[in-house]
């Protein structure tokens, strides 16, 4: 994979954690494609709308989303990104703090955009 498609999916992870942390609508919106297919760190299945309801209805709301331990690999044509993300905020009233890791699938929309398609994550365990 380029340098340069490195550093756009790099972007596309940045835009994507400042929507997170804003419950930004419009930006989700634009960011996630339609088909969106999250498996979150439960096995549950959320869908873009599942996503941008629990951010509208400020039912998901996040005090810190800080990334680290990004790589990108994948094709030109199918980005993945391996991160992981330190969570904090609130999910129906109820304080959490989360330390995950998320593989990210990323495409190109019929405009051109990159959209994030599949999304799963798996919580990090302490080592023993």
């Amino acid at each position: 994979m380029s340098t340069e498609l490195t550093q756009q999916i790099s972007q596309m992870e940045e835009r994507l954690r400042l929507a997170m942390l804003a419950s930004n609508i419009e930006e989700l919106n634009l960011l996630l494609a339609d088909e969106l297919l999250f498996t979150n760190h439960m096995g549950q299945l959320v869908s873009k709308a599942d996503d941008l309801a629990m951010h509208s209805a400020g039912v998901l709301r996040f005090q810190a989303v800080d990334s680290s331990e990004q790589q990108v690999h994948g094709t030109a044509d199918m980005p993945v990104v391996s991160v992981r993300v330190l969570l904090n905020g609130s999910y129906g009233g109820h304080a959490f703090a989360a330390d995950l890791r998320y593989t990210r699938i990323w495409r190109r929309s019929a405009g051109g955009n990159w959209q994030l398609a599949v999304a799963h994550s798996s919580p990090v365990m302490a080592r023993s």
